[in-house]
């Protein structure tokens, strides 16, 4: 093609009308250059995938440091174990009379799978490959002294495996060899503990004042997404006629969103199950001091939105099941939060992030006396 000829068609292009701003000096060259090659800006003024969809996330961008939650301080007991309390609940004597609760620390017990040289030993409560059965049951023994006064006290567990299934449960089912598969459990049995094991999953807690219904849910980011929590309330409301307006709940300590940070494809499961699904996530910096001291270091030619580096997605797993209480019928006032960020606080919990898979477990347990 001759010059003439090319020159007739740039002069045949039609120039997209741009808004113009203050900015546009700044990036007028850039533009003129644009133009000669034949192309657009991006006339939506937005940025483009997944960086648009953190934009309009409800919170501004915040550090991780703006998010960390403050350490819980236990109930030391006299066996040692370190146990927390659902403060509303432990206060109100017409609660406390018949109802049992507790959420375990990693304070007290005789493991030493997951303790320093140094440290004494630990309550870790579940059956890890690392840890020995005998020092897990000792600590369970212990768990339920502390929680009931009697260590006889037996203790139903689940194989739990972020699922939707919630299951009702009695003594019997604390002498399985094999515990129910399922992330729920509910029983209306007095005399007995009910436990959900974590190490950054959030246990849930809760309680029919009225039936005498107890239940533990075990809510993972997947669990989450499946509604465990909803879908444990219907089947207390179903099994036992349990009402709303009746129900008091507890929410355990688990990762903070401080530390929860998580990829483009958990947020897409949360905005395709609930509407308010943005409200959960908030953009993050990452506060690494040799990456602010040093950020050419870390440059990377990855297109926007697929570098690692930069803001991450932080999903707050607390306020995701503190609202399907409430999608549930629950009052606001019926809802407690309990203990602090598990990644934060390793010395008081077990952190399976934060010990990259090396940890124990904690449980959460309710009941009612016998």
């Amino acid at each position: 093609m001759v010059p003439a000829t090319i020159e007739l068609v740039k002069q045949s292009i039609p120039t997209p009308r741009i808004k113009s701003n203050k900015s546009d000096e700044n990036v007028r060259p850039i533009d003129d250059l644009i133009k000669v090659a034949g192309l657009v800006r991006n006339r939506r003024n937005s940025a483009p995938g997944i960086t648009s969809r953190l934009r309009r996330l409800r919170q501004e961008t915040a550090s991780g440091e703006e998010l960390f939650a403050p350490t819980p301080v236990p109930d030391v007991l006299g066996s040692g174990v370190g146990l927390l309390k659902v403060t509303a609940w432990r206060d109100r004597k017409s609660l406390s009379k018949w109802l049992w609760h507790g959420f375990s620390t990693r304070v007290g017990g005789v493991s030493r799978a997951y303790a320093t040289e140094d440290a004494p030993g630990e309550l870790n409560l579940g059956f890890t490959a690392a840890d020995g059965r005998d020092a897990v049951m000792q600590n369970r023994r212990l768990l339920a002294e502390a929680v009931t006064g009697s260590s006889n006290t037996p203790i139903v567990t689940l194989r739990q495996f972020h699922s939707s299934l919630v299951v009702v449960a009695g003594k019997g089912d604390a002498d399985r060899e094999r515990p129910c598969k399922a992330d729920g459990v509910i029983t209306a049995e007095p005399g007995v503990l009910i436990a959900i094991q974590t190490a950054d999953c959030i246990p849930v807690l809760v309680a029919d004042r009225k039936r005498r219904v107890v239940a533990g849910f075990h809510a993972g980011w997947r669990g989450t997404v499946k509604r465990i929590v909803e879908v444990g309330v219907g089947r207390m409301r179903l099994e036992f006629g349990s009402q709303p307006e009746d129900l008091i709940a507890a929410i355990g300590p688990g990762v903070g969103q401080c530390c929860y940070a998580v990829g483009e494809e958990v947020l897409s499961e949360f905005e395709s199950q609930f509407s308010y699904a943005r409200e959960l996530f908030r953009e993050v910096f990452d506060s690494d001091q040799v990456r602010k001291k040093y950020p050419l270091l870390f440059l990377t030619q990855r297109a926007p939105g697929h570098s690692p580096i930069g803001p991450a997605m932080h999903l707050d797993l607390i306020e995701a099941n503190r609202r399907q209480l409430l999608d549930a019928g629950l009052k606001v006032s019926a809802i407690s939060t309990t203990g602090g960020c598990t990644s934060c606080h390793t010395e008081l919990f077990f952190s399976h992030r934060a010990s990259h898979g090396h940890a124990g477990r904690m449980m959460s347990v309710i009941g009612m006396r016998g």
